[in-house]
């Protein structure tokens, strides 16, 4: 029996866009065209000021492991245990919850406030996910 396949996000038009940069190999995110807020998750709005002057950009990919929990429970599909459930938070401010490649995922390997940088696993033609590895150099 094949093993159950990983949960996949729906995109939604106020998220198109990640998903559309995720597949072309950038991390897109949101930013205030009023006050400057730079924000994650997608939303047609400021989240401080409530502005619907928005526009996206191209993101560095650049960040740092803020928190995590490692999974050592065969509880979700697409995942074999052990794996990192990781808070990212991005050079240019906002946090996003994704997983760690390339790297053991033990406490040892996985210290706070570790570089983190951007990569992309290609599930199917249709999905792509970014992911964080860490920063080289």
């Amino acid at each position: 029996m094949a093993e159950p396949a990983r949960a996949r996000p729906k995109p939604t038009p106020e998220t198109q866009h990640y998903w559309d940069g995720a597949k072309t190999g950038e991390l897109r995110l949101q930013r205030c065209d009023d006050c400057s807020h730079v924000y994650f998750p997608p939303r047609p709005f400021c989240s401080k000021c409530a502005s619907r002057n928005v526009s996206v950009f191209k993101a560095s990919g650049k960040g740092f492991l803020y928190s995590y929990v490692i999974n050592h429970r065969p509880a979700a599909p697409g995942f074999t245990p052990p794996y990192a459930i990781a808070v990212v938070e991005l050079d240019e401010g906002p946090r996003l919850m994704s997983n760690i490649i390339d790297c053991e995922q033990t406490p040892e390997a996985l210290e706070l406030d570790m570089k983190l940088e951007v990569a992309f696993q290609k599930v199917d033609d249709t999905l792509t996910l970014p992911v964080f590895r860490p920063a080289k150099g």
